[in-house]
């Protein structure tokens, strides 16, 4: 199946590494204009240079910290002056922040809940009028495994994920019959810059997938994931091959999550 993005202008948090990066590069290869978006903007250039170049596709690259509900509106003001109305959406800004319950102060919480959740809330908020307007728009909430199943010592990323997903599904409800469609999509381990990154401070010593191995003897297919794999399946959600796909929160895991 050729999945084609032609026309469609794309905004993607989260956008400069890992599977942000990942999935920018695959929208613009099928044809998007992409809007990434993160907090440094040196970082947010190299990955637009990178782009561009490997796809001759459109990036634009936008400094924003989408905790900040005006640093955000400035954003999304200079984003669609540059590229257009966005028609897909990726909210996938956060970072992993996992600790016991009782460990986790109120700036902590706040925090997390930002970042996670209600970046989500802001951004789709600016976008999806329009996208009811046109009748078509894609939405993509980018949470973990965690969403679904709650471990111990796992806030507050488990709590803000699960209101991601929850989220998604009002939304679906919402858009839907105004032909804008949202989805979750549940992330495991991959091969990621995070990963990589605690990988050289703490174990330098090991090769990855080494250091990797007590997560690996939890993924049933026995190793991480690719971030290309995770991206190609974004693609096609935020296609009109997904056209039938609303409300679902699909696990991106390689069968990690206990439940379905």
């Amino acid at each position: 199946m050729d999945i084609r993005l032609d026309g469609r202008t794309a905004l993607i948090t989260g956008g400069s590494l890992g599977l942000g990066r990942a999935m920018a590069h695959r929208f613009a290869e099928a044809g998007a204009k992409v809007a990434i978006v993160a907090r440094r903007q040196e970082v947010l250039d190299e990955a637009k240079a990178e782009i561009e170049a490997a796809t001759g596709g459109t990036v634009g690259a936008f400094a924003c910290d989408v905790r900040d509900p005006a640093d955000i509106k400035a954003m999304y003001a200079r984003a669609t002056a540059a590229l257009g109305p966005v028609d897909i959406l990726v909210n996938n800004a956060g970072t992993s922040n996992a600790k016991s319950f009782l460990e986790v102060s109120d700036e902590e919480w706040q925090e997390d809940l930002d970042l996670k959740l209600f970046g989500a809330i802001r951004l789709t908020r600016l976008a999806m009028p329009g996208m009811i307007e046109r009748k078509w728009g894609r939405i993509i909430n980018v949470v973990s495994i965690q969403a679904k199943a709650q471990g111990p010592a796992s806030t507050p990323t488990s709590v803000s994920r699960a209101a991601g997903m929850a989220l998604t599904k009002v939304l679906a409800g919402e858009g839907g019959p105004h032909g804008v469609l949202a989805n979750a999509m549940l992330v495991g381990w991959y091969k990621t810059d995070q990963f990589i990154r605690r990988h050289q401070r703490v174990a330098p010593e090991k090769t990855f997938e080494e250091y990797m191995q007590p997560w690996i003897a939890r993924i049933p297919v026995r190793r991480v994931g690719d971030p290309e794999e995770f991206a190609n399946m974004a693609c096609f959600l935020a296609s009109d091959a997904a056209s039938y796909v609303n409300g679902a929160a699909i696990n991106m895991d390689g069968g990690a999550s206990p439940v379905v």
